[in-house]
């Protein structure tokens, strides 16, 4: 019986019939030793294993695709499908022949499949393994950041402001260079006229000459444009502060197209397109600059000549015509203003030299009066400084003697003169100390033989 049972149990094993529920009946039935027990559970499990890997080498590519599909892998690490999946090297598409990926080329540890030939490859600056040391020289740049608005507006107003003292062109074209003005660069031009308007002739005349200067070379006539047409379209806010804007925008037009800094094309772009008063008046006012034959009109002298420039004859002129103005009108704010406007303060001892000779050759105490009022106006605002006091009335005491050829009384009239400018605290005791005085002649007694002394 028992030879008998474990015949069946070997044909059941070798067709694989039997199960774990059949082995255990199989058990209860007969007389089995414990090892008997363990060697034929180790002999099932071991022809499972063999039946899996031959329905999985037949299926490999229906699973690989559905598996694909799916997106699910088998989650139990130690089942043989999962190895199979992770770790075969066949393709999960199907296609293919299982050859290794990109020919042995590609992979970890790879430089490239066998027999290819790498080019030199200029290096990249931006690659983090650069080194500086090894690929010869290096130059640095510098990276300014752009200006902004605000930035703009405070770091050109300085170099303006400066250069109404200095004049020099060139300090400002190097200064633009180092900045990043950006696609703000044209309100440079349009700063710098502002500014221009609020100050002198002399600053508008400079004004222009910077505009010349950096056309071509900072600024370009398209910057210029912008620029102009940024002011046109602000003149209703530039007559606040300066009432005479129109005109003056219009003189820095027809001076920018004269210098070629602007095109020619430009006034003709705004012919009946301009609603605004204000810009068609300084449209108007360039038009005419423009039409106007140079015999009449230079450009390059529209907003007149320097004080430095102007000839002497010329200075000492316009001081005749403003002092005998005043004694005509006795407006002393006129006189200063008309004065300031000379631009000359290193040639004020001139005025000072004329208003004294034209004391001593008038008649009567008003032109005496009204002189010291003048000088002691201007010696008190300090438009005349006490150099320039001391220099003209010293120039008077050195000539006395000549003047006294044609004004007998010159002497006497210049120590009255003297006196009271030192009672006004116009000069100081030490100028009036040195007023040269004219003694009386006097004869002498009959035994000196009648000669006159002096």
């Amino acid at each position: 019986m028992r030879i008998q049972t474990k015949l069946n149990l070997q044909a059941g094993e070798e067709d694989g019939s039997y199960g774990s529920e059949d082995l255990n009946e199989l058990v209860v039935n007969g007389n089995w030793t414990p090892q008997e027990k363990a060697l034929h559970e180790a002999r099932l499990k071991a022809k499972a294993k063999r039946r899996l890997r031959k329905s999985s080498s037949r299926d490999s590519n229906r699973e690989s695709f559905s598996d694909s599909v799916s997106g699910e892998l088998s989650t139990d690490p130690h089942s043989p499908k999962s190895k199979n999946a992770v770790n075969d090297r066949k393709s999960r598409t199907g296609k293919g022949r299982g050859l290794p990926k990109k020919g042995g080329a590609g992979g970890k540890g790879v430089w490239g499949a066998a027999g290819m030939v790498y080019e030199v490859e200029e290096p990249d600056a931006k690659d983090p393994n650069y080194d500086e040391s090894s690929q010869g020289d290096t130059v640095y740049a510098t990276v300014v950041p752009e200006l902004d608005e605000r930035e703009l507006e405070k770091t050109i107003n300085p170099i303006v402001q400066e250069y109404f003292e200095h004049g020099d062109t060139k300090e400002v074209e190097m200064l633009l260079k180092e900045l990043n003005l950006g696609h703000h660069k044209y309100e440079f031009s349009s700063l710098a006229v502002s500014l221009s308007l609020e100050g002198k002739a002399s600053h508008r005349e400079l004004t222009s000459r910077l505009l010349s200067d950096l056309s071509g070379k900072v600024l370009s006539e398209k910057d210029m444009s912008r620029a102009f047409d940024k002011m046109l379209k602000e003149l209703p806010d530039l007559i606040l502060d300066t009432p005479e804007a129109p005109q003056m925008l219009g003189q820095f037009i027809a001076r920018a197209i004269a210098d070629h800094a602007l095109p020619m094309s430009f006034l003709d772009c705004y012919k009946g397109k301009v609603d605004c008063d204000n810009a068609r008046a300084a449209l108007d006012r360039a038009s005419v600059l423009l039409s106007m034959k140079r015999k009449i009109m230079r450009l390059d002298n529209v907003w007149g000549v320097g004080g430095g420039q102007r000839p002497v004859k010329h200075l000492i002129k316009e001081m005749n015509l403003l002092l005998k103005e005043y004694l005509a009108s006795g407006e002393l704010s006129e006189a200063e203003h008309c004065l300031r406007d000379l631009e000359v303060p290193h040639f004020h001892h001139e005025l000072v030299y004329e208003a004294v000779v034209m004391v001593l050759e008038s008649t009567g105490d008003t032109a005496l009066q009204m002189m010291v009022k003048l000088l002691k106006a201007f010696w008190q605002t300090g438009l005349i400084t006490l150099d320039q006091m001391n220099r003209g009335f010293q120039r008077v005491y050195d000539e006395l003697p000549e003047i006294n050829l044609d004004v007998p009384h010159a002497h006497s009239i210049m120590e009255t003169f003297v006196d009271l400018c030192y009672q006004e605290s116009v000069i100081t005791k030490q100028l009036r100390d040195s007023c040269p005085t004219r003694g009386r002649k006097r004869f002498v007694s009959e035994g000196d033989g009648g000669i006159v002394k002096s």
